[in-house]
């Protein structure tokens, strides 16, 4: 009857799904299982009796000594998952290239074995998480990319209003704790209603997707460049005094107008005002710089569009 038991543990342990191997304290392997034997290309016969690294040089040696130790001191289960440590032995997997991973993403459990309460050594499992590892991976590319698309204006690719203050939010606040400068720029398109009658709503996407194109080549990645609605954009300039973002709305006011836009076979001349506003100790809220971009923005037009207005404030209120 014991021989039969003992044979089906046998059994058992060469069936299983998963791999399965014994480590002594001295990091000696006592047991191999099929599993093992099938994914390293190493019989049970080469790999018992010598330490686990006399054919697997590439383990992590420290941790995985760290680990077995701690199992043998403290008599207690320890686990690593494949979103600690990705694998501990370098097996190929069977999943398409396509799911992103080089190597089978394995998840560990290390199982102290007992003999009168003394701990004489140490079962280690690898269970292949391959396929879940790719799906929770697509998973949470899925949500960044929604995530993404959701910070992003459907027509022209930046970042929508939504985005854009909450970033002008942020940089406020870093700008109230720790000082600098700070600027931001408001620009509409000048006469862009003209374009809109004269050539519809297709022809005046086109527009707006040709300036937010040209416009996002020329700004710094630091910024952040928004679409606010209809014609007006929005450009936020960390770390920018307001003379230096004046030069930056001229740089960007020569881009759009220096190239017309062809228009069922017509070219489209497209220029654009801006009103600029920078941080300053009596704005209380963000939303102060937005009223005083806007304001100066008001008055480029009112001088005739195609200029660049800063909002300053009094000398003695400066």
């Amino acid at each position: 009857m014991n021989a039969s038991v003992e044979s089906l543990s046998d059994l058992v342990l060469e069936r299983v799904g998963f791999g399965i191997f014994v480590l002594d304290r001295d990091m000696n392997v006592l047991m191999w299982n099929r599993f093992m034997q099938d994914h390293s290309g190493l019989t049970a016969d080469q790999v018992v009796g010598r330490p686990i690294f006399t054919h697997f040089p590439e383990l992590p040696r420290v941790w995985l000594s760290r680990k077995v130790e701690g199992v043998f001191q403290l008599g207690t289960f320890a686990f690593s998952s494949w979103e600690q440590r990705p694998y501990l032995f370098r097996f190929d997997h069977d999943r398409p290239i396509t799911g992103g991973v080089d190597f089978m993403q394995q998840d560990c459990t290390f199982m102290p074995l007992m003999r009168e309460r003394e701990v004489v050594a140490v079962c280690v499992t690898i269970s292949d998480v391959t396929h879940v590892s790719i799906v929770q991976r697509e998973r949470e590319e899925a949500v960044a990319k929604l995530q993404e698309y959701a910070n992003l204006d459907g027509l022209t690719g930046i970042a929508n209003r939504r985005f854009f203050e909450a970033r002008l939010r942020d940089e406020f606040t870093r700008w109230k704790r720790y000082g600098g400068d700070m600027s931001m720029l408001l620009f509409d398109l000048d006469h862009f209603k003209t374009i809109n009658d004269q050539f519809g709503h297709g022809g005046g996407d086109t527009v707006l997707r040709v300036m937010a194109q040209r416009v996002a080549g020329v700004v710094r990645a630091q910024d952040t460049f928004g679409r606010f609605g209809g014609e007006e954009f929005a450009l936020l300039l960390p770390c920018t005094p307001l003379d230096d973002a004046m030069l930056v709305a001229d740089k960007i006011r020569r881009v759009i107008a220096e190239t017309p836009v062809e228009l069922l076979g017509t070219s489209v001349a497209v220029t654009a005002s801006f009103g600029g506003a920078s941080a300053h100790t009596s704005a209380s809220a963000p939303d102060v710089l937005i009223n005083e971009a806007d304001a100066a923005l008001y008055r480029a037009k009112r001088q005739g569009r195609n200029c660049s207005v800063a909002f300053r404030l009094p000398a003695a209120d400066s």
